[in-house]
């Protein structure tokens, strides 16, 4: 059965564009007065307590732990929360926010091949030309600083946002091969998991972190609470009423408000490559995602 987006699931996946574009300048501003892991640590622990409360206020069900869904939510947790937060705060320190946003992009198309060996998704000969563009222009964007490693921090920095995106399709994968779990529970797990994973490591590396200025908490408390709790709920709700592949668009939008954001806010300096990496990328994941896209025409 076809499900038809209402008005209320298209402004849900702006929402969730503007809100996860936004992100890496909100985390840009955190990092101004904390270090990349007491910004990860703080930002998994307040989520963790949102996700919590809306878990109790939803009565999401607890599932029945079994020693194979245990081992699934610890990897998950770790490789969709505590890791990607972790390169993606260190990354930032040293690479614009909207290059952070960019790399992201290449979500799906890290996804793909993974899919393939590793889960029931075939790639098709379209699939294979869409993420081959995709990744010229994830190269084109890297650029030639890769070249450059051992020289400054830079090349690495750019390395940690793209092992990030890496991170998150490893743990897209591992999610689809995850036992039946209710949504909120899941996410609230994971988040739970995550902050698990990061706080000792914040304690270890950054000490206990002392109150820095009024902007960059307000950052922190914002990373926690609107991209995390908010966020999660609104990708229940749109995937649940509209389904997963209507929930594709969000990959469309995020790496262009990073961009937007990076420098009407922060005044970033976004070189010509930038735009290109965007185009060839956007190019690929629609080229790797055709079929999707033509069941959503369908449902619009």
């Amino acid at each position: 059965m076809t499900t038809q987006p209402t008005k209320s699931n298209w402004l849900s996946i702006l929402a969730l564009g503007l809100i996860w574009g936004g992100t890496f300048m909100v985390v840009a501003i955190a990092l101004e007065g904390y270090g990349p892991l007491t910004v990860a640590a703080a930002r998994t622990a307040l989520g963790s307590l949102a996700l919590v409360s809306i878990m109790v206020v939803t009565r999401s069900p607890l599932p029945e732990f079994s020693r194979t869904l245990v081992m699934y939510l610890l990897v998950i947790g770790v490789m969709n929360t505590a890791l990607p937060f972790a390169l993606l705060s260190w990354g930032q320190q040293y690479v614009p926010s909207a290059f952070a946003g960019i790399s992201m992009a290449a979500l799906p198309l890290f996804v793909l091949p993974l899919a393939h060996f590793f889960s029931d998704e075939t790639m098709t000969k379209r699939n294979v030309i869409g993420v081959s563009l995709g990744f010229v222009g994830a190269a084109v964007l890297i650029g030639p600083s890769v070249l450059r490693i051992g020289t400054g921090w830079e090349p690495l920095g750019q390395l940690a946002c793209v092992a990030a995106s890496l991170s998150y399709a490893i743990s897209s994968v591992m999610t689809r091969r995850c036992p039946p779990i209710d949504s909120i529970t899941m996410a609230t797990i994971l988040m739970v998991i995550g902050a698990t994973a990061l706080i000792p490591a914040m304690l270890l590396v950054e000490g206990v972190p002392q109150m820095a200025d009024t902007r960059s908490t307000l950052a922190i408390i914002f990373l926690g609470v609107v991209p995390t709790a908010l966020a999660a709920l609104l990708r229940v709700f749109t995937i649940r009423s509209a389904g997963a592949v209507f929930m594709t668009l969000v990959n469309y939008q995020v790496p262009v408000w990073s961009m937007v954001f990076g420098a009407l806010v922060l005044s970033e300096t976004l070189p010509l490559r930038f735009f290109a990496a965007l185009a060839l990328i956007l190019i690929g994941v629609a080229i790797s995602q055709w079929n999707s896209l033509r069941k959503l025409r369908a449902t619009a």
